[in-house]
Parts: structure tokens; sequence; C-alpha cells
């Protein structure tokens, strides 16, 4: 099963994000930290690379990369 799916509107305001960044921007990721009223937060960051075990999500030319952690965060 697929990770997570973007909205029409979210898919556009990715790409616009991305495409101000510029090329060396490989996509926006989604992870997860310790904090938070359930004890866990979700982080948002650019990155450059995409890592091993990373989840991709790309949609239009919207990039979202999923940290492995976030993964199960995500599902459902």
């Amino acid at each position: 099963p697929k990770v997570m799916t973007m909205t029409p509107a979210a898919i556009e305001r990715v790409r616009k994000l991305m495409e101000a960044k510029g090329p060396s921007v490989a996509g926006l990721k989604i992870g997860v930290k310790k904090g938070g009223c359930a004890g866990m937060e979700y982080t948002l960051d650019w990155v450059d690379a995409v890592s091993k075990f990373d989840e991709v999500v790309e949609q239009d030319g919207a990039r979202v990369i999923v940290d492995p952690q976030a993964v199960l965060f995500l599902l459902g």
C-alpha cells in the first residue's frame, strides 16, 4: 500500500516550493521525533538526497520523502 497520497493543492504547493528551492533539492522529507502529546511529532525538512530505506511519494513533479521511522505512523 502507498504510504500517503497528496491532494491536488498539496501537489501544487510542494512542487512550487521545490522549484523555489532549486535543482539541488531532492524533496520534502517527513520524519518523526519524540515529543508532543502522543509522544511523537512529525518533522518536515528539505533534503538533498534520498536515503537507502526512504519511501518516495512522487506525483506531478512534487516529491515527498518519508523516513522509514515515520512510515508506521502514516499508514492507516
